[in-house]
């Protein structure tokens, strides 16, 4: 029994492949068949840029958008951290210098 080879494409050939359909009015099959790649990978690529330019026109967050926003979450979380001990420092330290 041979394993499942998957090849992974870049964000940049997905998009190119995604505006290829949306611009040349041929089929999905017709150009994975042209671009040497799985009609169902292109046709899964196309239905996930299409929900998300309709998420996008709804006012939606895109998933890069919820995962940047969660990442920016979680490092002003940190910097508030870091700025409370800051406090707590320097607080400290002016004590230490009145004595």
């Amino acid at each position: 029994m041979g394993g499942k080879c998957t090849k992974r494409y870049t964000e940049e050939f997905k998009r190119d492949a995604i505006a290829l359909v949306d611009s040349s009015g041929r089929t999905v099959t017709a150009i994975a068949r042209e671009l040497g790649i799985s009609s169902e990978s292109l046709r899964g690529w196309y239905r996930r840029a299409k929900a998300a330019r309709a998420k996008a026109a709804r006012g939606e967050l895109t998933s890069a958008e919820r995962e940047e926003l969660r990442r920016l979450r979680r490092e002003n979380r940190e910097q508030q951290q870091t700025i409370e001990i800051l406090k707590a420092a320097t607080a400290f330290f002016v004590k230490e210098n009145d004595r």
